[in-house]
């Protein structure tokens, strides 16, 4: 039975994260990958599958080649998870406003 993945096992690994940033600009094959990371297409290729499994990169093939494409889409699931992150900040940054403003206050 294999496992499902998601999205943080997808950007869990540099690599991953890097071919990533590189489909943001177009389209690959495996090959051209690898050159951009000094590897093996073998390497890049395993990485290629788990981002697959995860559905952050499609494929289609043309001709004899398999051209990889970024879905921008399943990188929203990151963005809403980090949303939640992000409020609690804003909340604590205007909570230290406002105690800082009192503090003011107080000093005059």
């Amino acid at each position: 039975m294999k496992t499902r993945r998601d999205v943080f096992q997808a950007i869990a690994d540099p690599t991953r994260r890097a071919i990533i940033m590189l489909l943001t600009a177009g389209a690959l094959t495996p090959n051209a990958m690898a050159e951009q990371f000094n590897s093996s297409r073998q390497a890049v290729s395993k990485h290629l599958q788990i981002l697959s499994e995860c559905e952050i990169v499609r494929h289609e093939q043309k001709g004899r080649e398999i051209h990889y494409h970024l879905n921008a889409d399943k990188m929203l699931e990151i963005e809403k998870w980090l949303e939640l992150f992000k409020q609690l900040i804003a909340q604590r940054f205007n909570q230290l406003d406002y105690v800082l403003e009192q503090l003011k206050l107080t000093r005059k």
